[in-house]
């Protein structure tokens, strides 16, 4: 089972990007695929061509019955729900069905570094393979960040590193899959229009070290209680991987903690006396979160063996990525921030308080069945005004309550409105806290239409 050769017949199920790398890889290796998606079959001309190309072969969903008794296995992609009719029908017919995540990870040579949680693990990811790069090691990086696993981790030898960014719902259909490090930066309400409570949002994040051991490290977030509760001194005995703890307080059971402006590491082996690491300030991202975000990157990286000396140059070296408040422009006196990739709540109220200066802030989208209270809180808190976007502006000026607000039905009149509230000193921050499929065809296109039309404001007055 899971050869992945040319003895194995497969379904892959969903043909966005991940799908269509796994029906790659797989039909390089002798695998005869076979491959389906829910969405109209007048949506999939250019996937449907795709596999065809492979030497693969569509299957309608209401076709999937007519192959299912010669299939090996099924592939998962992350958007589609284990509670589809598909993946009904695979299960009923006893067919193993794996996650691209354990594909990936079944056909991996080197160790792997795993990244999850609600918010920051993009950042957090595309860090630890800054800095392990830093180090003079090879590092693969992959997975929910945007470039599929599968294909990262073919290149990879047993000496390089592979560090893959896994959601929550590449997580829910792993089988083997241990990574070396496992990291779980935080876990606040988000895909509960898919997940019945936060208890179940949280257990599929804890998939995430599963299968490791004590040969293995797991990273994990003391100032979050739902991480906090898995600690071995608070009895539970789920992870059984060696521990390494982060928070932004001052704790004795910390593995790295903040004191007076500086990162303290304290050695997991030899002399466990805290010794100064970092200053805080040297970390080149706004925010709290960011800073919890780069410790766990440097436990993850101590973990695996980089020198401290080393960290601290790479560290300083890191850029923000796209789309995570990213300053675009200077306008004006008005600081344009992109935070696209914000797509839940909690991750709003972050990039709220990660600036001390007056805040229009540009919010809202298609929601996922979490509630706006501690954004609206956070939005009467911290910003001046408020420019509501997409499906959910309603509800988002409702929470935010007395906060000045405005609604825009595009991008570019969310960015005018923005920019007439705006006064020099202030921060016009896109974090929408929200999908972004009611108006754009992902956050990037939500991040690049925002840094479109603040351009044009440039443009238009002669900057």
């Amino acid at each position: 089972m899971f050869a992945f050769d040319a003895r194995e017949s497969v379904l892959v199920i969903g043909l966005g990007k991940s799908g269509l790398a796994s029906a790659e890889v797989l039909r390089a290796r002798g695998v005869r695929v076979f491959a389906t998606d829910e969405k109209p079959r007048d949506q999939l001309d250019a996937q449907i061509a795709a596999v065809t190309s492979l030497g693969g072969a569509f299957v309608a969903p209401d076709e999937v019955h007519e192959v299912l008794k010669g299939l090996t296995s099924a592939v998962l992609s992350p958007g589609v729900p284990p509670t589809s009719p598909v993946v009904r029908a695979v299960h009923a017919a006893n067919v193993p069905v794996a996650s691209e995540v354990e594909v990936a990870f079944r056909l991996c040579r080197a160790p792997m570094v795993a990244v999850t949680g609600t918010k920051g693990k993009s950042t957090t990811t595309a860090l630890i393979g800054h800095l392990l790069r830093g180090c003079g090691k090879t590092a693969y990086v992959g997975g929910n960040i945007g470039n599929p696993l599968v294909k990262e981790v073919l290149p990879a030898t047993e000496n390089d590193w592979v560090v893959a960014e896994v959601s929550s719902f590449q997580l829910e259909t792993i089988r083997a899959f241990r990574p070396r490090v496992a990291v779980l930066l935080n876990v606040a309400p988000d895909h509960l229009d898919r997940y019945p409570s936060m208890d179940e949002y949280a257990e599929a994040k804890y998939r995430i070290f599963a299968n490791q051991s004590m040969s293995d490290f797991f990273v994990g977030n003391l100032d979050d209680p739902r991480i906090a509760q898995l600690h071995w001194r608070n009895g539970d005995a789920r992870v059984q991987a060696h521990q390494m703890w982060f928070t932004l307080g001052d704790r004795s059971d910390a593995t790295m903690h903040l004191r007076e402006g500086m990162l303290m590491y304290s050695p997991v082996s030899g002399d466990p006396r805290p010794v100064p690491l970092i200053a805080r300030d040297a970390i080149p991202l706004a925010g709290n979160h960011n800073v919890l975000n780069a410790m766990a990157a440097l436990l993850t990286a101590l973990a695996i063996g980089c020198k401290p000396e080393a960290l601290r140059g790479a560290v300083a070296s890191f850029r923000p990525m796209p789309h995570r408040l990213q300053e675009i422009a200077q306008l004006d006196g008005v600081t344009y921030v992109d935070d696209s990739k914000s797509t839940n709540p909690g991750s709003v109220v972050a990039a709220l308080e990660a600036y001390d200066r007056p805040i229009v802030l540009i919010a809202g989208g298609r929601a996922k069945g979490t509630s706006f209270a501690e954004m609206g809180d956070a939005i009467r808190a911290r910003a001046k005004a408020l420019v509501a976007i997409g499906e959910a502006a309603g509800d988002i000026v409702r929470e935010a309550g007395t906060t000045k607000a405005v609604r825009a039905a595009t991008m570019e009149e969310a960015v005018r409105e923005a920019r007439a509230i705006a006064k020099p000193g202030d921060v016009v921050l896109l974090s929408p806290g929200c999908a972004s499929f009611d108006m754009f065809t992902s956050a990037e296109d939500r991040g690049e239409r925002f840094v479109a039309a603040v351009a044009g404001l440039r443009e238009h007055a002669g900057a």
